[in-house]
């Protein structure tokens, strides 16, 4: 528990503009006592001497505020006032040291020290818990996953207990849900967008990546859910909208098939175009044939959609389900179904090395991959909140991996392609209730 002029130190402090660290010239390192830590090895032997680098440290900011010790200064801020006990953060781990105390010459408030305040920060023991978690390391052993520090730090340490790290994850997990849902999207120039769940045991995740006009993938948003239903989606891309993404401009929706995805998408954004997964669509044909047919007939799929215009892979696909209509009439209905949005990456003339990346879902899935790749060890999901937490902290760390895609400088081409597509359809659309009227 923590006592009330502590609070009171701590509120002034955020208050208070970051005060500049005084760092002195020459620091005198008392051998005899790092004499024990460099029989520890390398790591320990430097941890000593920095801390008694930062026992100085803490001095010069005492004399800068009061003067030499034993002199007169008129001018001083405050003069000494004992010391307490205190800790600093020391890799994952917090450690007791003691650091001095100053009040102000008025004697109305006690002075911060920069320096302390600098090493007793907090913020890097929630950033080392959520890397080592989501490395995989669980909260239980998180303190064999710290670098050895010697025998007497170790002893000291505390804040490394599987409840404190768990809070702490906790804590970053929030905060990175936060940012992910609320970061603004007013500059973002989407031209491709892409969405697919992602289950943690009963709880369906939502996820939402998109690919700006430099190629640069985003993760942009995670809803949850129990299904990927259409309310769940749309309420997902309706909260990018609010956060300012330009849903006016033409994108390049790139889905799995499924029915709510495609409405969503459509609800919301004004100007879509719809690209099937063709990963989607050959596996979802297969699974209706024998083992027999099913290579020769995947075969055949990625042959047409590999064709030189979209009007030539849809009259092989055609064949190929006339084919499977005699004997595997679900099979051939399967193919039938949707297949002109499968083709639109050859309709729109995209150049290879960009089809390769939007013809199919793949890129929203290796960001799938690293969410569970991260939350691999967990056993036990509590509730959607949790689910969320560890779904948006993955994402984030996926989005540090991303490059940008293969095919990149052919994104302003697709954006031109996009938007003479939707304007053909739309004069063409104008021109059939022309002729009706008329």
């Amino acid at each position: 528990m923590s006592k009330t002029y502590q609070e009171n130190r701590r509120a002034g402090q955020a208050a208070m503009p970051p005060a500049e660290v005084a760092v002195p010239e020459q620091v005198i390192v008392s051998m005899a006592e790092i004499a024990e830590s460099a029989k520890e090895g390398l790591l320990a032997l430097a941890v000593s001497t920095g801390l008694q680098v930062m026992t100085a440290m803490f001095e010069e900011d005492v004399t800068a505020l009061c003067g030499p010790q034993s002199k007169h200064n008129g001018d001083r801020a405050g003069y000494r006032h004992g010391s307490e006990a205190g800790s600093v953060t020391l890799g994952g781990r917090r450690i007791p040291v003691t650091r001095p105390r100053v009040r102000a010459a008025d004697g109305s408030a006690e002075l911060h020290l920069p320096s302390y305040d600098l090493f007793s920060s907090t913020e890097v023991l929630g950033r080392l818990a959520m890397e080592r978690m989501l490395a995989g390391l669980s909260s239980r052993r998180y303190g064999r996953g710290l670098e050895p520090a010697g025998q007497q730090v170790e002893q000291a340490a505390s804040a490394t207990s599987e409840s404190a790290v768990s809070r702490r994850f906790v804590a970053a997990t929030e905060t990175a849900l936060t940012e992910l849902m609320t970061r603004r999207l007013d500059g973002l120039d989407l031209v491709a967008f892409m969405v697919d769940g992602v289950h943690y045991g009963e709880h369906a995740c939502v996820v939402a990546p998109g690919i700006g006009i430099d190629g640069v993938k985003h993760p942009l948003a995670v809803e949850e859910g129990s299904t990927e239903n259409a309310a769940v989606v749309t309420d997902l891309i309706t909260g990018l909208r609010d956060r300012g993404l330009d849903v006016t401009k033409p994108v390049l929706a790139v889905l799995d098939g499924a029915k709510a995805l495609s409405s969503a998408v459509k609800a919301v954004f004004e100007k879509p175009l719809i690209q099937r997964c063709q990963q989607h669509k050959i596996r979802n044909v297969i699974d209706k044939l024998p083992d027999r047919l099913k290579q020769v007939t995947e075969r055949r799929m990625r042959q047409a959609y590999h064709a030189g215009s979209a009007l030539k892979a849809e009259g092989e696909l055609e064949q190929l389900a006339r084919e499977l209509a005699r004997t595997h009439p679900g099979a051939a209905a399967s193919l039938r179904e949707g297949t002109t949005e499968t083709l639109t990456i050859l309709r729109l003339d995209v150049p290879p090395t960009l089809a390769r990346t939007l013809h199919s879902t793949n890129p929203v899935e290796s960001m799938i991959e690293i969410c569970r790749e991260h939350s691999k060890n967990v056993k036990r999901w509590r509730d959607g909140t949790m689910a969320l937490r560890w779904c948006a902290a993955g994402m984030l760390e996926a989005g540090h991996q991303f490059r940008r895609v293969n095919g990149h400088m052919h994104l302003p081409k697709l954006r031109t392609a996009l938007n003479r597509h939707l304007a053909e359809n739309v004069s063409g659309a104008c021109d059939d209730r022309e002729q009706t009227a008329a």
